[in-house]
């Protein structure tokens, strides 16, 4: 939002953050993290829990697994997810904690279709719930490839012990307009769950994965 901070404002800092990041052998991600202010994060008020999609898609494998049967399946491996479970899965993964353990570090996303949420919940939610990872449910006859291609640009943000929230915002090799507007959405969202954004958000950083923080106190 404007009134917390312009794209214009954020593009210098994410340019900044990108200069001062040196090169890596590996695709750095870009973070946001906004510093809240006088925020109680144990209040129902001041909790953060949400699913925010991006206007642009990180220039990155974003790994979405799959939970179904039937012809929900075979479109999802059609449309190139990452790992598709049936319940015959499941129920080897019952019988080995490490696998269930191994996919929920794997799986950005898991999409499970409703009927199986029940059996999915019991065993993955163990794996999951450690990890941030939040199990999605998918109706029956929802179009499984627009939302796998939705939840691609899909970051999940929350308060922990501290008041602030991270997300990544795409990566070191994207347009800093679209790294920018990608930010705007999280602030946007953020700022709607706040009494007072503009004197909550305390500060703006910057960084990326391996880069120093680059930081706007307001």
């Amino acid at each position: 939002m404007s009134e917390v901070v312009s794209k214009e404002k954020l593009k210098e800092l994410i340019t900044e953050a990108l200069e001062k990041s040196g090169k890596r052998r590996f695709k750095q991600s870009v973070e946001l993290i906004l510093v809240l202010r006088d925020v109680d994060i144990k209040s129902p008020e001041g909790r953060v829990r949400e699913t925010i999609f991006l206007p642009h898609k990180p220039n990155k494998d974003i790994k979405i697994c799959v939970v179904a049967e039937g012809d929900m399946a075979v479109k999802a491996r059609e449309a190139g997810a990452f790992k598709v479970l049936t319940r015959e899965d499941l129920k080897v993964l019952a019988e080995n904690r490490k696998l269930a353990k191994k996919l929920a570090k794997e799986c950005r996303w898991v999409l499970i279709r409703t009927d199986l949420m029940g059996l999915a919940g019991r065993i993955l939610g163990p794996a999951l719930g450690p990890r941030g990872r939040i199990p999605v449910p998918v109706p029956i006859h929802a179009n499984i490839v627009a939302l796998i291609e939705s939840y691609k640009r899909a970051v999940y943000v929350r308060t922990k012990d501290q008041p602030q929230i991270m997300a990544r915002i795409g990566t070191e090799d994207m347009d800093v307009e679209k790294l920018a507007e990608n930010a705007l959405a999280i602030i946007s969202t953020i700022s709607a769950k706040l009494k007072n954004p503009r004197y909550n958000i305390a500060k703006i950083v910057v960084k990326t994965t391996m880069g120093p923080a680059v930081e706007y106190k307001r």
